[in-house]
């Protein structure tokens, strides 16, 4: 094992001394790569203080040889399903207490393992590998930038061919095809394009036959996915193709402000809720509270959303190598939403906004 993958494993065994467990179930499919750099599927790892197992089936042997070189491996037959392996797997090491990861493994699932691995203690877990995982080494950091560079580039590359007789659905297209013409894995999630009144909407779907020029401005949610460990970036911008009328430059500023305030509050030791409250403080203090009921943000790493969490009450503590977004917004039915998002990297004494690209009102703006 890698120099690299071995501090990563040790800091889980920490934790799991800490949780007085002799082993750990793995089996979150980021997690999985995390610690052992196997970019496949339907495997887990077994881990003990002294003991790495990969579990997974004959698909896989060449590729485990090639990504987990001198990886102790353990590959199922055919005839049985891994949850039956992993309890049989559990059996033969005889360790007393071993935990699963509760959010990643289903109760069917739980159910075999348990009534395969004898007198094991299955112990239900959570965020033992993701606590790790969300302070990045300087390789993830430079994967995350990587990642921010190359959707940033294709958004400059919509903005300059923009066409108000595209609907969403193209938009969201042409921004994927982009990503992959550009050496992308993919998109890092489904893009988000939402035209007008429909931007309101946090979480909208692209739809065909909403055209572009059918309102003023319009909502774009992106990121790009590099591998071969997938790491994203996640960026929001509002591009005005109409006119600028008083009551989006006044809900456009808000929510600029909003998020300045939020990133200059960023540096070590300060809680992802004081963070949160940065910048939900000024947007109820101009009177919007009731309208930006989510988040300020979120990890961004192998998933797009992960640890910290940056919510009301959030009592997590930021440390340098934490990479966040922060997107704050407003939504306001029968008018329409603004949402402003970049990825801001936590450093020993601050933070560094990763992301560049314009949000002031007078460079979002393109002629039509």
């Amino acid at each position: 094992m890698s120099e690299r993958y071995g501090r990563r494993v040790e800091a889980v065994r920490s934790r799991m001394r800490a949780a007085s467990l002799d082993g750990l179930l793995v089996t979150h499919p980021p997690n999985v790569s995390y610690l052992t750099g196997f970019t496949g599927d339907s495997s887990a790892v077994v881990l003990g203080i002294d003991r790495l197992v990969i579990v997974s089936d004959f698909r896989y042997e060449t590729q485990l040889r090639d990504e987990c070189p001198g990886q102790e491996c353990h590959i199922r037959p055919s005839s049985k399903t891994l949850a039956q392996e992993l309890g049989e797997v559990l059996a033969g090491i005889g360790w007393r207490s071993v935990g699963f990861e509760s959010a990643s493994l289903s109760v069917l699932d739980w159910e075999t393992i348990r009534g395969g691995c004898g007198a094991v203690e299955l112990r239900s877990t959570a965020g033992v590998v993701e606590e790790v995982r969300a302070v990045k080494d300087d390789a993830e950091v430079a994967d995350i930038r990587r990642a921010i560079d190359l959707a940033e580039r294709v958004f400059e590359r919509v903005r300059q061919r923009w066409s108000g007789d595209w609907d969403e659905a193209a938009l969201a297209n042409l921004m994927e095809a982009e990503l992959r013409g550009l050496g992308a894995a993919g998109s890092a999630f489904p893009p988000i394009v939402a035209a007008g009144l429909r931007s309101a909407l946090p979480h909208a779907r692209p739809e065909s036959g909403v055209r572009l020029d059918s309102s003023d401005f319009t909502l774009i949610d992106w990121g790009a996915c590099l591998g071969p460990l997938p790491y994203r970036s996640d960026l929001t911008r509002v591009v005005v193709t109409g006119k600028v009328s008083p009551r989006f430059e006044e809900i456009y500023g808000i929510v600029l402000e909003a998020q300045r305030r939020a990133i200059a509050s960023i540096r070590p030791g300060i809680s992802a809720g004081e963070v949160d409250l940065q910048a939900r403080l000024f947007i109820q203090d101009a009177g919007f509270g009731r309208f930006f009921d989510h988040g300020l943000g979120h990890g961004i790493g192998l998933e797009i959303h992960e640890a910290p969490r940056l919510r009301k009450d959030a009592a997590e503590v930021l440390r340098p190598g934490m990479v966040l977004t922060i997107e704050p917004g407003i939504y306001l039915p029968d008018w329409g939403g603004i949402r402003i998002e970049d990825d801001v990297l936590v450093t020993p004494d601050g933070c560094e906004c990763l992301s560049r690209l314009p949000r002031d009102l007078d460079r979002i703006q393109i002629s039509r």
